[in-house]
């Protein structure tokens, strides 16, 4: 090509430079004091559409062509060497600082943050970024780069694909083509990411297809720019306009639930807005503050400061309380700026900058090789761990939840699962695959016990409130020719309280079909939730059962639901201790569903009940701890250890049911 591929603008803005730093305070900010999303990584991603972009164009305008190893190899140069740094810096904390139960999670996140697929992680792993109940790892905030890297891959094949198709077809309207494609792929990611937000926003929120839609933006504004006229005192008008909406974004929405849908245009125009507003320079526009040398200065460092402000918030969440004071915010910021300065001066830049690429990639060769061994160096160490203290367990030390009957009689040991092995003590359908997503509405169906020649087959039904008893009844039903299926879905109630048309509705309707014509003799299935005050979504519940027991001839036994808290509980055993913990579990209302159960238990006749409460309470107190096993894995979910030691329970109201059939 011996003309230019379109005619744009290239020369640096530094009012982008200050918006970037904007950007990554705010979400720190937000993180530190309200835990909640600022709109600032939307905006990252707008501003990085726009830079990659323009990159690109000016690349082939200049050379005629868009060649790959180039290009990669200049992104390699300044995206890895801040991320290994970090990293590094995370491993070899997680040693000293880190809780061992969240050790191992943190272990994987951190390799797929190294290989740039960290949201995939996130989402594959049901991690919910806004719930504050969940343990977070000190990188899960690394999700965004990994978008950003996929997004840069993805750039370069869209664009490559372009200069083929315009030196093949020799194509004239070239800005026709880009806007085009540009176009398509903004409306395909847009309508795809309001939509998935409204079904399953904790998945929305990590993949990458309901992101690309943000990036589209800020290139599509790279090509247009220069046909975009405005007046220049609407223009003064709009940065401002734009820089408060920006900052207001968290306050003004509900971003928990509504991010990344619809509402992310807002901070991502309200960027567009200051982009504008800087092709004028005006005395009073906000192109005089974004483009102050101060913020240049930081908008250098923003990438460091965003990687940097969630890891010390998280190691100091861990090590001293969950939300820091505004002295000890303002210094994690402030550190963050320093600790990036530092890094960006004496590891970023003598590789970014090296001309030698062998001297760059040697280095990061190194790096990246010190992170694997410090990976490897702690697995050795939690599996050592874990191997000693299976060597302790017999059943006389670890009774479990039978210990509530004999409290005295139980030896003092250290509790199991070790606090390592905890966040994984899943159900075996959970780790087989057999509990199903938010993603689907077909139902899948897990086979355990006997499957063949079985007597008799208990299908357990519901959500994950249902399936954490499926360690206790496997249990209860090992000596028994039984079959015991799983049918259960995360974040759905065996319910009649959700419409045809959503998919949990969908999902509840071809459970209803399976067991319509199913070999099943018992139903167990939750039946209350304690963490509502309303008797509406328990009477939802108890309707469906009914409906079953009614229409189908199936046996059901409706199981209360477990005490919920609103900490995690096993993170509070970690960080503030044994006693604490028993403070605040007894310190809150746990029993929600108490009349409705009663009233329950009074009135209907025809459903079987179980109520195993007093299972988590000794001496008048609920315990985190009982017969030396941790009880919950979370604030509301069990540990499929005590839910095992469960087992005789079930096993005895099981057979009392089948007697009786």
């Amino acid at each position: 090509m011996n003309q230019s591929l379109i005619n744009i603008e290239s020369k640096f803005r530094p009012e982008i430079e200050g918006l970037r730093v904007v950007a990554a305070l705010l979400v720190a900010v937000y993180h530190i004091w309200f835990n909640r999303v600022s709109g600032g990584v939307d905006v990252f991603f707008v501003i990085s559409g726009f830079l990659i972009t323009t990159s690109i164009i000016s690349t082939i305008n200049r050379t005629g062509e868009f060649r790959f190893l180039p290009y990669i190899t200049k992104l390699l140069k300044r995206l890895l060497p801040s991320v290994f740094f970090i990293l590094g810096v995370v491993l070899v904390l997680s040693w000293f600082l880190l809780p061992d139960s969240i050790l191992s999670k943190t272990l994987r996140e951190v390799i797929a943050s190294m290989f740039f697929f960290q949201n995939w992680q996130l989402a594959f792993s049901s991690t919910d970024y806004l719930d504050s109940s969940q343990m977070k790892t000190p990188v899960e905030h690394f999700w965004a780069l990994s978008i950003q890297g996929q997004f840069y891959i993805i750039w370069f094949l869209i664009f490559s694909l372009i200069l083929i198709v315009i030196k093949k077809f020799k194509i004239k309207k070239v800005k026709t083509l880009i806007n085009t494609i540009l176009g398509i792929l903004f409306a395909t990611s847009f309508i795809y990411s309001v939509y998935l937000t409204a079904v399953d926003q904790p998945w929305a929120y990590f993949i990458t297809m309901t992101r690309v839609w943000e990036f589209a933006l800020g290139s599509l504004l790279c090509i247009n720019l220069s046909a975009i006229k405005v007046n220049k005192f609407i223009a003064g008008l709009m940065g401002w306009i734009g820089l408060v909406g920006l900052i207001l974004t968290g306050i003004i929405f509900d971003v928990s639930e509504m991010f990344p849908g619809y509402v992310a245009l807002w901070p991502m125009i309200c960027a567009l807005f200051i982009v504008l507003s800087g092709t004028h320079d005006t005395s009073f526009g906000v192109k005089r503050f974004l483009g102050s040398p101060v913020m240049v200065k930081l908008g250098g460092i923003s990438f460091g400061i965003y990687l940097w402000h969630w890891v010390l918030l998280e190691f100091y969440r861990y090590n001293f309380q969950p939300t820091p004071g505004v002295l000890i915010g303002l210094l994690i910021i402030a550190s963050s700026i320093i600790f990036s300065f530092l890094m960006t001066k004496y590891i970023e830049e003598p590789i970014r900058k090296s001309p030698v690429n062998k001297f760059s990639f040697k280095r990061l060769g190194v790096m990246g090789t010190v992170n694997i061994l410090l990976i490897g160096s702690l697995l050795a160490g939690g599996y050592v761990e874990k191997q000693l203290m299976d060597m302790k367990i017999t059943e006389e030390n670890y009774p479990g939840a039978l210990a509530v009957e004999n409290p005295e009689n139980v030896p003092e040991v250290e509790p199991i699962p070790a606090f390592s092995e905890v966040f994984k003590d899943l159900p075996v359908a959970h780790l087989d695959g057999s509990n199903q997503s938010l993603k689907d509405s077909d139902i899948k169906i897990g086979e355990y016990g006997k499957t063949e020649n079985y007597e008799a087959t208990i299908a357990l039904v519901g959500s994950s409130h249902s399936e954490h008893w499926q360690g206790a009844l496997l249990k209860a039903t090992e000596d028994y020719d039984y079959r015991v299926l799983n049918i259960t879905r995360s974040g759905t109630r065996f319910s009649t309280g959700y419409s045809d048309d959503e998919l949990k509705g969908i999902w509840v309707k071809n459970v209803l079909k399976y067991l319509k014509d199913a070999d099943v003799d018992i139903i167990v299935a939750q039946a209350t939730a304690s963490n509502t005050p309303t008797d509406k979504i328990q009477q939802q519940m108890v309707d469906q059962l009914q409906y079953v027991k009614d229409e189908y001839g199936i046996e059901v036994l409706a199981v209360r639901d477990v005490p919920r808290y609103s900490f995690n509980v096993l993170e509070s055993l970690e960080t503030v201790g044994l006693e604490e913990t028993k403070k605040k579990m007894n310190s809150e209302e746990n029993q929600q569903d108490e009349s409705f159960w009663r009233q329950f238990e009074k009135e209907n006749k025809s459903l079987h009940k179980i109520n195993l409460t007093d299972y988590f309470i000794v001496n008048g107190k609920f315990q985190p701890i009982i017969g030396n096993v941790i009880v919950y894995r979370d604030n509301r979910h069990l540990t499929d250890t005590y839910s095992e030691s469960l087992g005789p329970v079930f096993e005895k109201k099981i057979s009392e049911i089948l007697e009786d059939k």
